[in-house]
C-alpha cells in the first residue's frame, strides 16, 4: 500500500471514530421545534461545567423581576412510550423535573401557574419548558436513533446491545418578558443520566434524578 492509500485509509478510519463520539450538546437536527426560534444559541459552559446551548438577551437582569409564571414542563411533541421508556417513567420525569425547577424559582420569585394570578404592577417572567426527548446511546459508538420522547432500538444498537449505554434527557426552555412578549433567555440542554449496562435495561426516572438536580442547580446560579 503506497503512502497516499495509507493516508486515505487513516483519514477514513479517523472520520468513523469521530462520528462515533457522543455529542455533549443537542445538535441542530435534534431541535424539536418547541422554541419559536433557535437563533443566537451558543455552546457555553454551565456553572457546574456542563456544555449547554444558551442565549441571553443583552441587558437581561433577573433581579428586575418578582414573579414567574410556570405550570410545569410539557412534553413536546406528544409522548411515545414503549418497552424502554414507559408512560410511568415519562410521567415521573415530568413531575420530578417540574418540582425541582419550581423549587429553585421559589427561592427568589413568586411562582404562579397562570398570568391571571400575577399581582398588578409586578414585573413578570413566563417560563416555557419542555422535555423533548429521552433516549440511550451506546458508549463509544455513534448514537443509534432518537425519536422525541421515546427510546427506539435501531439496527446499530440491536447489533451491539451488549455495550454500556448513556441515558440522555433533552430539555428546551425559554424565559419570556411578560410585558413585551419577547424572550430574554433560551436554553437547549442534553442532560446525561446514569449509564445502563446494556440495550435491554429499561430507562427509569431514577437514572436522571441526580442529573436533573445538577441542571436546576445551574439554573439557581444563573437566576440568583
Amino acid at each position: 500500500m503506497n503512502m497516499r492509500c495509507q493516508w486515505l485509509v487513516s483519514a477514513a478510519l479517523g472520520g468513523l471514530l469521530l462520528a462515533g463520539c457522543t455529542s455533549q450538546v443537542t445538535q441542530e437536527q435534534q431541535y424539536s421545534g418547541f422554541l419559536p426560534s433557535y437563533e443566537g444559541l451558543q455552546e457555553l459552559k454551565s456553572p457546574t461545567g456542563q456544555p449547554v446551548m444558551r442565549w441571553v438577551a443583552p441587558g437581561f437582569a433577573p433581579d428586575a423581576y418578582s414573579t414567574v409564571v410556570f405550570d410545569g414542563l410539557q412534553f413536546y411533541p406528544a409522548p411515545q412510550p414503549n418497552e424502554r421508556v414507559n408512560r410511568q417513567t415519562l410521567q415521573e420525569l415530568q413531575a420530578y423535573t417540574s418540582a425541582n425547577v419550581k423549587s429553585v424559582l421559589e427561592e427568589k420569585y413568586r411562582v404562579v401557574p397562570a398570568m391571571k394570578d400575577v399581582r398588578p404592577g409586578k414585573r413578570t417572567l413566563i417560563l416555557r419548558a419542555a422535555i423533548t426527548g429521552v433516549t440511550a446511546t451506546s458508549e463509544g459508538m455513534r448514537w443509534y436513533e432518537i425519536v422525541p420522547v421515546a427510546a427506539v432500538v435501531g439496527a446499530t444498537e440491536a447489533a451491539t446491545g451488549h455495550r454500556d449505554q448513556n441515558t440522555e434527557l433533552f430539555i428546551e426552555a425559554e424565559f419570556i418578558d411578560a410585558a413585551s412578549g419577547l424572550p430574554v433567555l433560551k436554553v437547549v440542554r442534553k442532560v446525561f443520566g446514569e449509564t445502563l449496562k446494556n440495550a435491554s435495561q429499561p430507562i427509569t426516572a431514577e437514572n436522571f434524578k441526580a442529573a436533573i438536580r445538577g441542571m436546576t442547580s445551574d439554573m439557581r446560579t444563573l437566576m440568583m
